[in-house]
């Protein structure tokens, strides 16, 4: 599955409207690692929409996988329905380790700036996530990638997208898509989740 990069930014955000023809009640944003400041996009969509929660691991500077495994399965299980979850960076592998392990269920998953644990800018801190598996991730996933990202190279989504049977979406030159990148409320991204969102109400396609 291939989500073109020029979606209607104008588009209104409304990810947790259409699950199955019913309002999902729960998105949960999993940030990277030092957690997303107040310039990031997360953060702001946090503001804005109600039903958007912050997984709490224990600690963002010095992430341990197990930590952010269960912050993860706390975060799921406290769903009253299968939440969409909204990773950035670090949080895209956490959620692909935790997937293998885990079998509670969520609608999807919106990865943004997947990194590549191979890179040389990959923080020593987090070397336990690498290694993430390889096989198909075990419910919907749209990778959202970076022209210009210095923690993974367009290449190196593409693969990730392959192997996880994820949609991919390359939206430019933004950096690792964060509080630096001068998105602001990121209205492209919010267009890109909209339609991610209501993909998730349709049947599967063969």
């Amino acid at each position: 599955m291939i989500i073109h990069s020029d979606a209607n930014e104008n588009a209104s955000f409304s990810p947790a409207r259409m699950i199955r023809g019913k309002r999902m009640k729960d998105i949960i944003t999993l940030p990277g690692i030092g957690g997303s400041g107040d310039d990031h996009w997360q953060t702001r969509w946090e503001i804005s929409r109600p039903e958007m929660r912050r997984f709490q691991p224990s600690d963002w500077d010095r992430p341990d996988l197990a930590d952010w495994i269960s912050a993860i399965d706390r975060a799921v299980g406290a769903s009253a329905t299968p939440p969409l979850l909204v990773a950035h960076s670090l949080a895209c592998l956490a959620v692909a380790h935790w997937q293998q392990l885990s079998s509670l269920a969520v609608a999807g998953a919106f990865l943004v700036a997947v990194p590549d644990p191979q890179s040389a800018s990959f923080p020593e801190e987090a070397a336990g996530f690498g290694n993430p598996p390889s096989q198909k991730m075990r419910f919907p996933t749209l990778i959202v990638a970076s022209a210009n990202d210095p923690f993974g190279t367009l290449d190196h989504a593409r693969a990730r997208a392959n192997r996880w049977g994820s949609g991919f979406v390359e939206i430019g030159a933004f950096g690792h898509i964060n509080g630096q990148s001068g998105l602001e409320d990121w209205s492209q991204g919010k267009a890109l989740l909209t339609a991610f969102s209501a993909g998730l109400a349709k049947p599967d396609q063969a």
